[in-house]
């Protein structure tokens, strides 16, 4: 039997009004997907696009002007089911340091399973294991404002991953990282994927999106293109049209077919594109 979509959006509409004019906007015009439980799915748009406004109405954060969002069967617009909602799609930001709200590190992971009114001793259990899960165990009776950027955007995953919700939206959790701490952090987000939670990445790095299974290109508000990474990428001039770069191995890709070398469509990682080097003639 095919599985019920964990995110449906149903034709959402998320107006604001500009204060220099006071016109209305649609930060999120129209848009209808359904995300699939247990998939990994990358949002891409440039800074504008309406990506970050899109995600913050998955989790509630934001209710839709038109139109709907179901979360497992839950309306984010139904007062009732907020934390429904919000245990089954939990969400790291940009900056972790708008996340954590305890000064010591356990602590700050177990506020989120304290909230839900969950058992002390089940509490410690997921404290723990969420800890580990990122590699901070050792860190847990520090302070966190003495962490570094990388570390406290892995305690404030291990607080979402805490309340054990079946979906986590990412929303840029690399943008104010060092290429370490965005490595890092995207091992945790394919561990996560690997253990069948839902991953939701919203980023402007190109080569995150690639790991994903699906992509969705967002521009005013719009979904552009919605395909496998392969596909999406495969649409160079269309995507840098909006101003987005593509994958340095897909334009690689694209040069070497220019001088006649025959390079497969599927090829977009880095690690893909050496692969196939290595064993050309």
């Amino acid at each position: 039997m095919e599985k019920e979509p964990i995110i449906t959006i149903d034709n959402l509409i998320f107006s604001y009004v500009r204060e220099e004019d006071r016109e209305p906007v649609n930060a999120v015009d129209g848009v209808s997907l359904q995300i699939e439980e247990g998939s990994f799915t990358a949002i891409l748009g440039k800074n504008g696009s309406g990506k970050s406004t899109l995600a913050k109405n998955l989790n509630g954060l934001l209710l839709p002007t038109e139109g709907a969002v179901y979360v497992a069967g839950y309306d984010t617009r139904s007062e009732e089911h907020v934390w429904d909602v919000r245990q089954t799609a939990g969400m790291v930001f940009q900056n972790p340091d708008n996340q954590l709200v305890s000064a010591i590190v356990e602590d700050d992971v177990a506020f989120g399973p304290e909230n839900l009114g969950i058992d002390p001793d089940e509490i410690r259990r997921r404290v723990d294991k969420s800890l580990e899960a990122v590699n901070m165990g050792k860190f847990r009776k520090k302070p966190p404002h003495l962490l570094s950027g990388g570390q406290k955007q892995r305690i404030a995953i291990a607080g979402v991953v805490a309340m054990k919700p079946k979906c986590i939206i990412f929303d840029e959790p690399t943008a104010m990282l060092d290429p370490k701490g965005r490595q890092e952090i995207m091992e945790i987000i394919r561990e996560l994927h690997e253990e069948g939670i839902t991953i939701l990445l919203i980023t402007h790095f190109m080569e995150e999106a690639a790991e994903a299974e699906r992509v969705v290109v967002m521009h005013e508000g719009k979904v552009l293109l919605d395909g496998t990474p392969a596909e999406v990428f495969s649409q160079r001039e269309l995507i840098q049209s909006v101003n987005l770069d593509i994958p340095l191995a897909v334009e690689l890709a694209a040069h070497l077919r220019e001088k006649g070398i025959d390079v497969p469509k599927n090829i977009i990682s880095t690690e893909e594109m050496v692969e196939f080097l290595c064993q050309y003639r």
